[in-house]
């Protein structure tokens, strides 16, 4: 199986690594940023070129957003199509409403709207030690599962806890509704003008049989998330409204 691996943590990750090292028996793509580029969401470079950095075979760092990765990859920077995308294991899990800013979801994502299978993996800690193998293995162990299961309205979304034991339950979960007290701490320049860097303290989420709700009990959350965002239950509003036009 050819299988394109990326991520948003930048070509040197670790977690990119361990997959590397897991499906070496796979003809193996590594395609990724230079640098980090967590939270860069689904930004895709539409008014400039992409440059792929070919830093040994089969293995190039680029200087674009994750989605970049994979679409120029599929459109031909690459000789041949993958089979598969696997965006990550991402330093940081990647549930709920936050998939929104994801870049390592928005790879995956950008595989199912191109007709790949997609899987973004992450890992629930942003502190060493890192349990990266043991993840590795298990989306290996249950790479065939996954793909059965993929059908190209979604990609799948797996998150793990970092822990020394890999955990003995697996749950089929939906995105939570995360919500964050975030801030902006503001620092003046000396020579003019002022830096303003974004804080998040504590977050509270919501939903039953939830992606967070599987990860805060030590179980394994394995997530489809569809590509078409609406739900047109709560639209119905909408259908009845009567908008006035001059």
């Amino acid at each position: 199986m050819r299988i394109l691996l990326t991520n948003d943590d930048g070509i040197k990750s670790p977690g990119l690594d361990a997959l590397r090292e897991t499906f070496k028996e796979h003809e193996v793509w590594v395609v990724a940023p230079v640098t980090q580029q967590s939270g860069k969401s689904h930004s895709v470079t539409f008014m400039e070129p992409v440059r792929f950095n070919q830093l040994e075979d089969q293995v190039f760092s680029v200087e674009g957003s994750p989605a970049d990765c994979v679409m120029y990859s599929v459109l031909g920077a690459l000789p041949q199509k993958p089979d598969l995308v696997i965006s990550g294991i991402n330093i940081g899990a990647n549930l709920g409403t936050d998939l929104i800013y994801s870049g390592t979801a928005a790879a995956a994502r950008q595989a199912a709207l191109m007709g790949l299978p997609g899987i973004a993996v992450s890992t629930n800690s942003f502190v060493a030690p890192f349990y990266f193998q043991d993840t590795a293995e298990f989306i290996k162990d249950n790479i065939e599962l996954l793909l059965s299961l993929w059908r190209p309205d979604h990609f799948i979304n797996v998150n793990t806890p970092n822990q020394p034991e890999f955990p003995s339950e697996v749950r089929i979960t939906a995105p939570s509704r995360r919500i964050y007290e975030d801030k902006v701490v503001r620092f003046d320049a000396p020579r003019g003008g002022s830096y303003f860097f974004l804080e998040g303290s504590s977050v509270t989420f919501s939903g039953t049989d939830s992606d967070s709700e599987a990860i805060a009990a030590g179980a394994v959350s394995v997530s489809p998330i569809f590509l078409h965002p609406q739900n047109r239950d709560e639209a119905q509003a909408y259908q009845k409204a009567e908008f006035r036009i001059n």
